[in-house]
């Protein structure tokens, strides 16, 4: 198993109760692998613990980055979240931590 940490960086942002995080690999051997192996379905598994979805994953190939809108994710949106990180910013651990097949 590999980490999406061994593979890429994230970056976590939020807008109301949605949280959009993009995973952008080091180099193409990464990229082919993430590209493959960081489906919704896995995605949304690793944040069925705070998330009811759906995502949607965008692709963005030249910059070898997926981007991933989590909806439903943020206990309803930093106003009224009873969350710690209210804006949804380390919600990127959560996709870094994603066990993907070598």
């Amino acid at each position: 198993m590999t980490k999406v940490y061994e593979l890429g960086h994230s970056r976590a942002g939020d807008k109301g109760n949605t949280s959009n995080v993009s995973v952008i690999a080091y180099d193409s051997a990464a990229w082919d692998v993430l590209h493959r192996e960081l489906t919704v379905e896995r995605v949304m598994q690793a944040y069925a613990h705070i998330a009811r979805g759906p995502v949607t994953r965008y692709e963005l190939p030249k910059l070898r980055a997926l981007n991933f809108v989590i909806e439903n994710a943020l206990g309803g949106g930093v106003t009224i979240s009873l969350a710690l990180d209210a804006h949804g910013k380390t919600l990127s651990y959560v996709m870094q931590d994603i066990d993907l097949p070598g």
